[in-house]
């Protein structure tokens, strides 16, 4: 209600929708005020004592304090989404990012005003650690394969090379700042530049998700920015650590620097071999849990987070090793468990992937609010263009290369979005609080929140009517019929095949290599008789294409191939 009379935009709400507006914001102030009084009596020791032998009464906050705070915490976040869905109009113009952003620095401004500090259970490795790693989980398990694979290279090409393009032009151009300005910035050293540009650049997955999920770009668009997105985090945490230990280091040689490029390639190669290791592994164990298939969502949720915590424990990539598994082993999870475990799969994920996100965009706002902030006008305002300038030159000059060796060429409209779209959010955010003490430190972190702020309200906001704008393809509502993925593949295997015969090594021919070793490991992954539940799945679907309903179908294409 607050954000909703604060925007100016008119906004018809009927009186059902009032009455459920106000329920969820007198709510969510009680939860606050609750959370306000357990702060009050952490603080005081609170504790009720009556001098009788027996106890009648005490207030022990101690003894719950951490389970307490997370769940208000979750909490304070569903309220806050639940009321967004019933302010009328007011998410279609502002991005549900930057309202969540709005809340936390409300709220980050009424606990700062009580304890004029922040609440113990928010630290710097709370956004990175405990609620990235169920989105990367959920965007890898619903990652459109085809798309993906069909990009890769192209992907890999903006997420590598684009990656240390940012970070060698933004640190190398703000240690020339640091130069001109040695009155203020002349206690900034190179080293210190590379460090702030390696986590400067690190394009935020979450915050680009949030955004294009509500636009509707086309399939193309999305997933090379999603997907630049999310390898582009494994590359700029890699770059972050090297040049972490770099500045540690009392001399660097040639040598140094040489291992620390193996060590990039280590890391990021580890990840992948992680990932892939414990995705077979679960698929061989999906393979027996039919007589058991309560706990056959289990080993999904467990299988991927141990991934990321095994890659975090050997300084490999997590974000790498959990992406890697979701994509590997969801093709055979899923025919392996029954339909109901599927959903229950697929509806778990998505719900814990959308209140961790909610959760970080709070913790971004109500982090804003502390006493660690220091201006300099050239140092902030040069990185927040260097930002935007390295980008845009970055992917006009890299998409110029790869456009020569791709099939459907990124039009110049597309690269706009792409460059638009580089959002900065909770990856860059918990990365500058992990730098080392340095008088500088607190103007890293002021930076970070401008720019942060910056690309999640301006760019973020700005988007969409840049998008309609310039026409941009949007995305096909529609699912293909079954006809349609029966043509694409033929044409697929037929491509492979003319690949084949005149000795060249393109792209189908890769990809019905792989299609032939996926089905070759689902022999051993895969119980021979599927389960009645999954069969008679498969017969409804089938019945229902044959019938001319085929945008429900998703088993009968697999029947047909097999």
């Amino acid at each position: 209600l607050v954000i909703t009379a604060s925007s100016g935009i008119p906004v018809h709400i009927s009186g059902h929708a009032r009455l459920n507006s106000v329920c969820v914001f007198v709510s969510f102030c009680v939860s606050a005020c609750i959370y306000n009084l357990a702060l009050n009596s952490s603080d005081a020791g609170l504790l009720l004592d009556v001098p009788v032998a027996l106890r009648v009464f005490s207030v022990d906050y101690h003894h719950v304090q951490a389970p307490f705070e997370i769940v208000l915490w979750i909490m304070l976040a569903s309220l806050a989404k639940l009321g967004f869905h019933w302010s009328g109009r007011v998410p279609a113009v502002v991005p549900e990012s930057c309202l969540l952003i709005m809340v936390g620095l409300m709220v980050g401004g009424v606990i700062y005003g009580v304890r004029h500090s922040a609440p113990p259970t928010l630290s710097a490795r709370t956004p990175s650690s405990s609620s990235c790693s169920p989105i990367v989980l959920d965007a890898g398990y619903f990652l459109p394969g085809r798309l993906f694979f069909e990009n890769l290279g192209t992907i890999l090409w903006y997420a590598v090379l684009g990656t240390l393009w940012n970070v060698m032009g933004i640190g190398l151009s703000l240690y020339g700042v640091c130069l001109l300005a040695p009155e203020s910035l002349g206690d900034v050293s190179l080293l210190h530049c590379l460090l702030f540009g390696s986590l400067i650049a690190a394009v935020d997955p979450v915050a680009v998700l949030s955004v294009f999920q509500e636009i509707h770009v086309n399939e193309q668009l999305h997933i090379l920015v999603f997907g630049e997105s999310l390898l582009n985090d494994a590359v700029t945490v890699v770059l972050y650590k090297l040049f972490e230990s770099f500045l540690r280091m009392p001399t660097i040689s040639g040598v140094d620097v040489l291992l620390g490029g193996c060590r990039v390639v280590v890391v990021g190669l580890g990840g992948l071999c992680l990932g892939l290791f414990f995705g077979l592994l679960a698929a061989l164990t999906s393979r027996f849990t039919s007589r058991a298939q309560v706990i056959a969502p289990l080993f999904v949720f467990l299988y991927s987070y141990l991934s990321y915590l095994t890659s975090e424990m050997l300084h490999l990539s997590g974000i790498m090793a959990i992406v890697t598994c979701a994509v590997t082993m969801k093709q055979y999870v899923e025919a392996n468990v029954s339909q109901r475990s599927n959903t229950s799969i697929q509806y778990f994920l998505k719900m814990w992937s959308s209140v961790s996100e909610t959760l970080i965009f709070i913790f971004l706002g109500v982090s804003t609010i502390q006493d660690v902030h220091m201006w300099d006008w050239p140092f902030v305002c040069s990185t927040l263009l260097l930002c935007l300038l390295w980008r845009a030159l970055g992917v006009l000059l890299l998409t110029a290369v790869v456009n020569k060796l791709r099939r459907n060429a990124v039009t110049f409209r597309d690269q706009f979005i792409i460059a638009y779209g580089g959002l900065r959010g909770a990856i860059c955010f918990s990365l500058v609080f992990l730098i080392d003490d340095f008088p500088k430190k607190r103007l890293f972190i002021t930076t970070t929140i401008v720019v942060i702020l910056f690309t999640v309200f301006v760019q973020g906001m700005t988007i969409k009517p840049l998008v309609e704008l310039l026409e941009v393809k949007k995305r096909k509502r529609a699912l293909p019929t079954v006809s349609e993925e029966i043509h694409s593949r033929i044409l697929d295997h037929l491509l492979a095949g003319i690949e084949d015969v005149v000795g060249y090594w393109g792209q189908h021919y890769w990809k019905d290599k792989l299609v032939l070793l996926y089905y070759s490991f689902l022999i051993f992954t895969t119980r021979w008789q599927p389960t009645p539940q999954f069969s008679l799945v498969s017969k409804c679907d089938l019945h229902q294409c044959s019938n001319g309903r085929p945008t429900k179908c998703i088993s009968c294409v697999f029947e047909f191939e097999v």
